[in-house]
C-alpha cells in the first residue's frame, strides 16, 4: 500500500442480492488532496464509503486507509478518521453542545479538561454557537448536518470523509461549508468528499473520481479531467436547428439544441470558422461564446447522459 495515498483500494466490490453496487473500485486518493467523489445518487457513492469505513464488508478487493491495510489496523487508524456518512444519529431530546459531549465522552484519549474549549471550537466552525443549547429534535436538516460534521472536527483528523456534507442545507449554509472545506484542506486534511453537485465538486476539490452505476470512470487532477473534454462553443441563432446541422457538419461532437442556443465540442474547429460558416448558411448569429470544458460536460462525456446537477 502506497504511503502517500490516504485512500487506496484494489477491486472493491459489493454485491447486494447476486447484482454489483460497487463492482471493482480502484481509488487513489493523493494524501493532502481535497478529492470529489462525483456521481448521481445510487452510483454506489455511499456502499464504497461504508466499505472504507469498515461499516460493510466487501464482497471483493482490499483497501487500506493513512497507508495502513484494513481492516486489521482499523483500531489504530480510524481515530485518525473523521467521517459524515448518510447523516449523523444523536439523542433527539439532548441540545446539540450536550450531544457533542457525549459523544467525545466516547472517543478514547480524549481530555475531559479541554473537551468544552473543543466543543466551542466546533461548533463555531460549522456555525452552531448560537444554536448550541437548542434540543436536537427542533434542527433542521441542514443543522443536524452542520452538528454531524461538528462532531467529526472535535480532534484533528488526516482524513475527512464527508458523503453529501450540504445535504438539505440553504445556499449560504453550502457555501459555509465549501469554506469550511477549503479551510480544512490548508490545515493539511485529506478531505475525500462524495456528491453529486458538480458545482460542489468544481469549486473545492483538486482531484475527482466519477462513479457511474457501481464502477469508477475516471479518476483524475481537476484540470486533468476538464482538459479531457475539451473547448466548446455556444451560439444564440434564430435558426437552432440549421445551426446544429452546420455545426455537426463541421465535425463538432455533442452538438445540443435548448431554446434559441445551440452548443458543441468544438474539437479542432476554429470559433471564427463557425461563425462563418453558420452566417453562410443564412444563419443569423445573435451570441457566439467559446467556453471551457465544464464538470457536466466531462460527466455526459465519459457516460454519455447526464444527471440532476442542482440536487
Amino acid at each position: 500500500m502506497a504511503p502517500d495515498l490516504a485512500i487506496e483500494t484494489h477491486g472493491l466490490a459489493k454485491l447486494f442480492a447476486g447484482r454489483p453496487a460497487v463492482d471493482g473500485v480502484d481509488l487513489a486518493v493523493p494524501a493532502g488532496s481535497t478529492y470529489g467523489f462525483l456521481g448521481p445518487n445510487g452510483s454506489g457513492k455511499t456502499t464504497t464509503i461504508r466499505m472504507l469505513l469498515g461499516l460493510l464488508t466487501p464482497s471483493a478487493g482490499t483497501w487500506s486507509i493513512l497507508g495502513r491495510t484494513m481492516p486489521e489496523a482499523a483500531m489504530s487508524t480510524l481515530p485518525h478518521v473523521g467521517a459524515l456518512v448518510e447523516g449523523p444519529a444523536f439523542y433527539p431530546w439532548m441540545s446539540g453542545r450536550d450531544n457533542l459531549e457525549r459523544f467525545d465522552a466516547m472517543g478514547p484519549g480524549r481530555s475531559p479538561a479541554t473537551r468544552p474549549a473543543r466543543i466551542a471550537d466546533a461548533l463555531a466552525r460549522v456555525g452552531l454557537t448560537a444554536a448550541a443549547g437548542k434540543k436536537y429534535k427542533a434542527y433542521s436538516l441542514g443543522m443536524r448536518q452542520r452538528l454531524g460534521l461538528a462532531s467529526a472536527l472535535l480532534v484533528p483528523r488526516r482524513l475527512l470523509v464527508l458523503d453529501e456534507p450540504t445535504n438539505g442545507m440553504d445556499p449560504q449554509g453550502t457555501r459555509e461549508i465549501r469554506h469550511l472545506v477549503r479551510e480544512l484542506a490548508a490545515d493539511g486534511a485529506t478531505v475525500f468528499l462524495s456528491s453529486h453537485l458538480l458545482s460542489e465538486i468544481q469549486q473545492v476539490c483538486s482531484h475527482v473520481g466519477v462513479m457511474h452505476r457501481g464502477r469508477l470512470l475516471a479518476q483524475q487532477t481537476l484540470p486533468e479531467l476538464l482538459s479531457s473534454t475539451g473547448p466548446r462553443l455556444r451560439a444564440e441563432v434564430d435558426d437552432p436547428g440549421r445551426a446544429a446541422q452546420v455545426m455537426a457538419g463541421l465535425g463538432m461532437t455533442d452538438v445540443s439544441v435548448s431554446g434559441t442556443q445551440v452548443a458543441g465540442s468544438l474539437g479542432e474547429v476554429l470559433p471564427e470558422e463557425c461563425c462563418r460558416r453558420l452566417v453562410g448558411a443564412g444563419v443569423a448569429v445573435r451570441m457566439l461564446v467559446p467556453e471551457h470544458a465544464s464538470l457536466e460536460d466531462a460527466f455526459v462525456a465519459l457516460t454519455g447522459e447526464g444527471f440532476d446537477v442542482a440536487g
